[in-house]
């Protein structure tokens, strides 16, 4: 079969659901772009990791494309200005990924030229660098992984090439309502993701990539299977899949592909797979073939409180007010914001809050969704049919409450990908999610706390073990002068016998601290 041909996995999902798209009307037409905006907030934490640190200065001018803000340690991804302006402003502003909490930002005010920092004339090929090389270079890009998980590409990339790899796969997967920005990317810029795909295979060393779209994507699964026949790629395979919530999740997605099970605790790599989000492979391209680093990205602004839902590509810290402004501004139904989809997504109180490398989506609900009063657990078992992990929600929920940490750790909470499955069909309206969410906080702070303890204990044992060898090394030399003065005569042993005892003094005065 050519690898312009789809072809359908044999790999099963357990429990999962399906639910309404949602999407026709975002769908219904081009992925528009939005102008520059007046004013651009860049958050310095825009990936999982430690955040960036400002190279900036306020009242400095900056172009399109600049490093602003550059990775810190070895879990961090650098930040570029989106657009040409003056820095403003480093300060803190509410942010969508800390739950409308403030977080530090590089505000620029734009100048409206959107000048671009100068680049090389001609892009190396990507095929003429060594993978290791490659992989440093896409370091640079300050790409994450656009799927949501928004962890560091670069770094991501680099643990999986220590790994014996056996496939690439790309995420087109959108199982989540409302949700289309990588569907419309499939559809338009299907030559950049498989571009995109290339790269990572060079930089991996490996010969098989897959590209999994659902089976609801007619018009992406077309689009993909074009270029495909056009770059005749025999690496790169087209998979279809069910659509059915929540296959587009990492490990679930790996199962249906390759019908291999991730490790509970483990990762892909553990099984030979590395997954990336179609849009990160896309940014990849654009970075290694265009020098442009990750500065915009493709979201899906929608919901019964938009006038004109559509997808956007939109500049990274543009506000979230902006680009509803763009869309047309808000109904008269609008009553819920949520960045994010209906299932995962944050619900946040203003629209101030930017546009960041992981917003896929900005969801206008028309209500905020009542689900009545909880009631107590009937035991119908409901929430462990649905559960993609096979897990025991039930279980989890009756040792969250308990606070339970070794019953959660046996239960497998850690394991729990928090898809909102169960809380969609408990009878009784119980908030499982929330309560594992939770539960998963908890347990992180035991065993912050913990570590914390431990660190202690170190610093304590190797400060009594430092005064101890000192100790040691002062009653040695003592002793040696002690030795000395017998046999120098009675007036230097009263001398020694006074400056031991002024040493023993010191000693005890040091372990009183």
């Amino acid at each position: 079969m050519s690898s312009g041909a789809a072809t359908y996995d044999l790999g099963e999902l357990h429990g999962g659901l399906r639910l309404p798209d949602e999407k026709a009307e975002s769908t219904s037409t081009e992925i528009q772009v939005l102008p520059v905006p007046g004013q651009l907030v860049l958050p310095i934490a825009q990936h999982v990791g430690r955040p960036a640190q400002p190279v900036v200065g306020i009242g400095e001018h900056v172009l399109k494309g600049q490093l602003v803000a550059e990775a810190y340690g070895s879990l961090s991804a650098p930040v570029h200005a989106s657009s040409s302006g003056e820095v403003v402003a480093i300060e803190p502003w509410p942010v969508s990924r800390r739950f409308g909490d403030n977080a530090p930002c590089i505000v620029i005010e734009c100048d409206g030229e959107d000048r671009a920092i100068e680049t090389a004339d001609a892009a190396v090929p990507f095929n003429s660098l060594d993978p290791e090389s490659l992989l440093k270079l896409i370091l640079q890009g300050g790409i994450v992984g656009l799927g949501g998980a928004v962890f560091p590409t670069g770094q991501k990339l680099m643990q999986a090439a220590t790994m014996p790899l056996e496939h690439l796969i790309l995420n087109g997967v959108e199982c989540e309502p409302y949700i289309s920005c990588d569907d419309m990317l499939m559809r338009e810029q299907s030559a950049e993701i498989l571009g995109g795909a290339q790269i990572l295979l060079h930089a991996l060393k490996l010969e098989s990539c897959f590209i999994v779209v659902e089976s609801d994507k007619p018009e992406a699964i077309a689009a993909i299977g074009e270029a495909l026949g056009v770059l005749g790629d025999a690496r790169i395979t087209l998979k279809q899949i069910p659509t059915i919530y929540p296959s587009g999740a990492e490990d679930q997605l790996v199962q249906l592909v390759t019908n291999r099970e991730v490790p509970s605790g483990g990762l892909p790599t553990d099984i030979g797979c590395v997954v990336q989000n179609v849009g990160t492979a896309a940014a990849i391209y654009r970075w290694i073939n265009d020098g442009e680093p990750l500065i915009s990205r493709v979201t899906t602004v929608t919901g019964p409180g938009v006038h004109n839902p559509m997808n956007v590509i939109a500049r990274i810290g543009t506000t979230v007010a902006d680009v509803i402004e763009f869309a047309g501004g808000y109904t008269d139904q609008a009553d819920q914001l949520i960045i994010g989809g209906p299932m995962c997504g944050k619900s946040v109180t203003s629209d101030r809050v930017p546009l960041v490398k992981a917003t896929n989506c900005i969801l206008v609900l028309n209500e905020t969704r009542s689900v009545g009063a909880e009631q107590p657990c009937i035991r119908c078992g409901e929430c462990a049919s649905v559960c993609p992990i096979q897990l025991l929600p039930q279980q989890l929920f009756w040792h969250a409450r308990a606070d339970n940490e070794p019953k959660l750790r046996s239960y497998g909470l850690t394991d729990c990908i928090e898809c909102g499955c169960c809380d969609l069909v408990c009878p009784s309206h119980i908030p499982l999610t929330a309560n594992f969410r939770n539960a998963k906080a908890r347990i992180q702070e035991l065993a912050d706390e913990k570590a914390r303890a431990e660190r202690a204990r170190v610093r304590f044992e190797s400060r009594n073990e430092r005064l101890k060898n000192e100790k040691r090394v002062r009653e040695t030399e003592l002793a040696k002068q002690k030795q000395a003065a017998v046999k120098a005569g009675p007036t230097a042993i009263e001398e020694i016998l006074k400056r031991q005892k002024q040493k023993q003094d010191q000693d005890r005065d040091e372990d009183a601290d």
